[in-house]
């Protein structure tokens, strides 16, 4: 099958194009606008899951961290109180 050469000046007119094939057009554009619509969601809903796993592990972190930096105070101070109350009991009990 010989091929004609093309000429760069034959551009079809947009217009043209899709009076061309507007019916089945339309079908595939619903079906593709279904499709990028579907996987725009998948995405977004992967993407706010693992923003929510990286916020939870953030925060985990932090509240792991705040607990390192206060439990050595809180067991100074709860074992100061402890002593303080077997030295003199009748305060206590």
């Amino acid at each position: 099958m010989p091929t004609e050469p093309h000429d760069p000046r034959d551009i079809p007119i947009l217009t043209e194009a899709v009076k061309d094939s507007a019916p089945s057009l339309s079908l595939e554009a619903k079906a593709v606008h279904a499709a990028i619509l579907s996987e725009t969601l998948e995405l977004a809903d992967s993407l706010l899951h693992q923003a929510v796993k990286d916020i939870e592990a953030t925060l985990f972190e932090r509240v792991l961290d705040r607990l390192r930096a206060q439990l050595p105070e809180l067991v100074d101070r709860i074992l100061r109180e402890h002593a303080a109350a077997q030295e003199d009991p009748q305060d206590h009990g």
